[in-house]
Parts: structure tokens; sequence; C-alpha cells
């Protein structure tokens, strides 16, 4: 790590990687030496609670008495001036931002017989003073100052619309907090605040009237990065904002701004999970963290604390190798805090031959046995552990399309943003490796809760991995199958009982669905790969968590730019081919819906993909990307299409 990083307003500005296992190691610093005057930037993450009072006036009227918690997170920056007494006096502004979870951002709603309302934050920021005092690497402080929030208020009447007000509260905050320095420019802390907000009172369009107030408390944890500049004693140009300045612990980020659009297409019909047929444009954005410590010998924890903003196009359905892997199944129009990972890993080393594992996002830099036995349980995603593929297999970096950075009918367990709960055991040996592990499953299709009956409910996978030199050149099988016990409802009985009207919902119960993937990695020369993948499910019960594909092909090439003196760009070139059971073509052509597919009807074709792209290097760490994919008989109709996508990609990490 040798460049310098900044955050500023909740933006990564990346700096350039170097692996830790370069760096010589350092013992943790058991006593900092600190200095508390100056700039610092840092993130944090806690638990809000928040009450409100509500009146909806349409004349009729309606009230609410609300109370809202949830996980938080965000961002500050600040700076200290310590006196000689110990007396410290500074500044600083943080923004924070609400968990996905409706729970969390609801701060109010009523409902009468002419219409409802409902009422959510998107941020919170704040400007305080802090007064503290300082003792060696410890600080206590008490802080306030302003308080900002901005919300929406949304409205629908009976039988119309929804209208949308935005408004911006103001108020004022108050708390204190302790902060200890456990490394020469690094600090941790614990806080406390109260913010209270004047009242707010907006009038829709319709005429109805909504008044409400607000307050927040906030407990929260905090990692703050001092900075030095030039003509400070402990400014050293060649230190990189991410030097953790000990070997027990590493941070990484990474920022990835994703736009996505599409001209017009034709569609002698659209349903109500159809791409609309009219030229649109769409975006994302997520910001990322990845704080990774070992604990003791072999025990490790990881935390991925993110920050999700966005659309995918047409509210993420109508084709079910869908464009873009960072457009998940929930829309947000400002920044969203989510805990991705959370999870510990425990190795046991076996002794003999040693091998070194670089650092990354999701792995400490650490020298380990070849014969291993690694155990994993928290939360984090399926594919972390399963499917792994050098050449397709993030979206951050290559290929974008659903169906081929990942096998489209691998039902794997996720909630609305890919993310779930499990333990994992993998026994890795020089030529192969076996996995397993068990997941928690949604409750019901497309949801964000999971059903906790272990182990009668539940995902199961077992995937083996050989390793082979093919010409000289290193390549890879992975064979997974997997097994689903969950309520989900049949398409079969849902067809079978016209009374149900093809409401699915109705013939929900406890059923199993079981899979299979095929994953081929081979490298061609050292700098051309092949990837393919080949997948199937049953096709006899509903999508629980991924995609409505049953079977799938994809396959392609992954070729890097030392030809043409480019050496860190790459050239994607893939396709996939998705098809879906008899009993779901049945099930969409009677008018069926799934969760990313549904036009009202269907002239069944295997839905037929092309992506290709190019990654151009800005530098070690930025890359900007321009890709290009063909869907052609998107969700399987024959009647829509074909539909040109074009997209771009900002990624950078550290």
């Amino acid at each position: 790590m040798r460049t310098a990083a900044a955050v500023a307003t909740g933006v990564l500005v990346l700096p350039n990687p170097s692996l830790a296992a370069d760096l010589p190691l350092k013992a943790p610093a058991l006593r900092a030496v600190y200095d508390w005057t100056g700039l610092y930037i840092g993130a944090h993450t806690g638990f809000t609670r928040g009450t409100s009072s509500a009146t909806l006036t349409d004349p009729t009227v309606a009230t609410d008495k609300n109370v809202f918690t949830g996980a938080t997170g965000g961002v500050q920056a600040g700076y200290n001036w310590r006196l000689n007494s110990g007396l410290l006096l500074g500044v600083e502004g943080d923004i924070s931002f609400p968990n996905y979870l409706p729970s969390n951002h609801v701060v109010s709603s009523a409902t009468t017989a002419l219409s409802s309302a409902e009422e959510r934050w998107d941020y919170v920021a704040t400007l305080r003073a802090r007064l503290g005092y300082s003792t060696g690497a410890w600080l206590f402080y008490a802080t306030g100052g302003a308080a900002f929030a901005g919300e929406r208020f949304l409205s629908t009447p009976t039988g119309g619309n929804e209208d949308k007000v935005l408004n911006t509260r103001f108020g004022w905050v108050a708390g204190a907090g302790v902060e200890y320095a456990f490394a020469p420019h690094w600090s941790a802390r614990l806080e406390y605040l109260y913010s209270k907000f004047e009242n707010a009172n907006v009038t829709f369009p319709t005429g109805a009237q909504y008044s409400s107030s607000m307050d927040f408390q906030s407990l929260r944890i905090g990692l703050n990065r001092k900075i030095d500049w030039p003509g400070v004693p402990s400014y050293d140009p060649k230190s990189s904002l991410a030097n953790t300045e000990s070997d027990r612990w590493e941070i990484h980020g990474q920022g990835t701004y994703l736009p996505q659009g599409y001209p017009s297409f034709p569609a002698r019909y659209s349903g109500a999970n159809s791409l609309s047929p009219s030229a649109q444009a769409k975006a994302t954005w997520s910001n990322s963290l990845f704080l990774n410590a070992r604990l003791w010998e072999g025990g490790e924890v990881y935390y991925n604390p993110e920050l999700l903003q966005g659309f995918g196009l047409n509210d993420t359905v109508g084709a079910a190798g869908f464009p873009s892997g960072e457009a998940q199944k929930s829309n947000f129009p400002y920044p969203h805090y989510n805990t991705s990972r959370l999870f510990l890993r425990q190795t046991f080393g076996f002794g003999g031959e040693q091998e070194e594992l670089a650092s990354g996002q999701l792995q400490l830099a650490e020298k380990v046995d070849v014969s291993r036995l690694t155990l994993q349980a928290g939360k984090f995603a399926v594919t972390d552990v399963f499917d792994g593929n050098a050449y397709a297999k993030d979206t951050r970096k290559d290929f974008m399309n659903w169906s081929i950075w990942a096998p489209g009918a691998f039902d794997y367990s996720a909630d609305k943003v890919g993310l779930t709960y499990g333990v994992t055991a993998e026994l890795n040996q020089k030529q192969w490796a076996v996995r397993g592990g068990y997941f928690l499953m949604v409750a019901e299709s497309n949801s964000n809760h999971f059903d906790t009956r272990v182990p009668e409910r539940g995902q199961y996978v077992v995937e083996l991995e050989t390793r082979y030199s093919l010409f000289s050149q290193p390549g890879k099988i992975r064979t997974m199958g997997w097994v689903d016990s969950a309520n989900m409802g049949s398409f079969r009985e849902t067809l079978d009982n016209p009374a149900l009207n093809l409401d699915i919902t109705q013939t929900r119960r406890g059923r199993i669905k079981v899979g299979y993937v095929v994953n081929l990695e081979q490298a061609i020369t050292d700098d051309v790969g092949l990837f393919g993948r080949w997948s199937w499910n049953d096709g006899k019960t509903e999508t629980l968590a991924f995609t409505d594909i049953n079977s799938s092909l994809s396959a392609g090439l992954s070729i890097k730019g030392a030809k043409w003196g480019r050496p860190d760009d790459v050239i994607g070139i893939g396709g996939a081919v998705n098809a879906i059971s008899q009993d779901y073509r049945d099930f969409l052509a009677a008018g069926g819906l799934g969760v990313l597919v549904g036009d009202g009807a269907l002239n069944y074709r295997k839905e037929r993909i092309l992506e290709t792209y190019y990654a151009y290097a800005l530098n070690k760490n930025l890359t900007l990307t321009a890709d290009y994919q063909l869907i052609v008989n998107p969700a399987y109709n024959a009647d829509r299409g074909p539909v040109s996508v074009i997209s771009g990609r900002l990624h950078g990490e550290f």
C-alpha cells in the first residue's frame, strides 16, 4: 500500500494496493503514540431508535404513533485541537443512512378511507462541536450542534397513483462519547447521540395534509484514521491511509458506479414483469469497506459494511438473465447501510507443505498449510465460498449478467441483496478441495425474512473442486450438488386448481428442490482464460431467491491486454442460454408471475444472451469498463425483443 486515499462526503477515493504479505510484519501497537491534534476521517455503524407522532388529514383524520428501530451506518470527518492541559476542542460533521429494511426507514404511516400516507427518512446529518479531555490514548468528550434529516412523504389516494413530496427537517443534536487511539494513526470510539427535529407539515397534490414529529437516539461505534499533511512531524509521503500499522488486521475498500440503459425495442404486448419497450436508463452505486482481523492462531473475523444505492432497469424485472449483478431486488433512492458480511473463520492446519494466501477483501494475508480444514459461520453470500471462477465471478470487475457471473439455475439462499446466514466447512488438499455448507432459506419467495426452523428448513450444498494442468496451464473443475428445503409453491398444483386464479402462494408448503452445477475454468495462455458453467434444477417449484432459470449453459473467454501493451486491461466475451421447465412454461403462458419474469402470455423460446466488455485500467486501483449485452427472447418470450443493453462501470478498490 503506497499511495494516499481520502473519504469525502461518503465517497471513497481509492489508493494503490499492496499485498500485506509484501510488507514487513509489525507487532501490534500496544501503546499508540498518538497526537490528537489534526484532521481525521472515518466511518461508523450502530443502532438507532426513533419515535414519531403523525396526523393525516384528507379531510378525514387518521393518526399514528410509531417507534422505528434498526441498524444504521455512515461516514464522518473532523478536526481536533488539543491544548497542553489535555483539553480538546473539535468540530465534526457526519452523515448516516438507514438499513434497507422498512422497520428502519419508515418513520410513520396513516390510512383513511380516502388515502394512505407514509413517511421515510433517507439520511440524517449533523455538524457538531466537541469538547473533551484526553489522557494518553484515551479521549472523553461531549458534543452538540445542528442536525438535518432528509425524508420523503408518499401518499396514495384510493384508486389513484402515488404522490411524493421531499422534505428536509432541521433540529439539534447532543451526546457524549469515548475514543481510544490504538495505533499511531487509528482510533476507535463509542458514541451516543440524541437528535430532536422540528415538526414537518407537507401538502400532497391531492390536497391531503400530513404532519409529524421525529426524534432519534443513536448508539454507534466508529473507526477514525488521522490524516497528516506536509510539514507535520509524522507525515510520511510513502504511507497509505489504508496502512493499519499492525499485522493483526487489514482494511480494504471498493466503490462501483454502474449506469445501464437500452434503446426502445419491439414488443407485441407487456405484462407486470416485462421490460418496458420504451428506452430507459438506470444506475447503481455501491461503497464498501472490508475490515478483517486476526483474533488468535487460525481464528479471524471479517466485517463488511456497505452503502448501497440505485435502481435496476425496470425495477429489476423483465429478464431471467438480468443484465446487472449490482442491481438487486430492492430500490434505494439514497444510500442504504447494510452489514453485508460478518463472520468468523477458523483454520486448522495439518502440517506439511505450506502456501501463501494473498491479502484480499475477504482474505487476510497469511501462510497456511496446504492440507487444512477451514470452518466459517455467520452472515455472508453463498457464492463467497461456492462456485468460484477466476474469469466470471465478480459483477464489479468482470461480467455483469446474472447468468454469466453465476450459475443461473443455482437457486441459492439469499435475501433481496444476495446475502444469508450459514456455516461451511472446507477440506483442502494440493490437488482437490471438498466443501459443504448449510444456510438458512428465506421464509417465502423473494423476501428478506429467513425461516429459522433448523434443520427442517434450509439449503444444503456440497462441492468438489479438482485442480489439474492441461498443456502446462492450470485448470479447475467444480462440481456442486444442492438441496433446498423450504416453503415453496408448486407450478402444477396452481395450474390444476382454477379457483386459485394463478395465485401460487396458495400452494406454498414445505417442499424440496434439487439441482447441480458444473463449473470449469481453464487457462489457455498466461493472458487468456476459458470458463464455462452448466446448471440445472428440477423446475417444479417457484424461485426462492435467485432468478427464474431451471437450466443454463454459459461460456466465454477472458483476455488480458499484454499483447497490445495494456497488461492490466481485460476483454471479456461470453454468452448464456437459459431455459425453464414445462411446468413453469405452462404457468407463465397462463398468465402467472415469477420473481423476475411474467409477460401475461408466453411465446416460449430459450433466452439467449451475449455479453462483451472492455475493462480499461486507468491505474492500479481504478478501472473504467464499457459493456454491451444482447438479450434475445427476454423472459423466454419470442414476441418481445431483442434488447441491446449498454453499460458503463467505474470501479475502484484498495
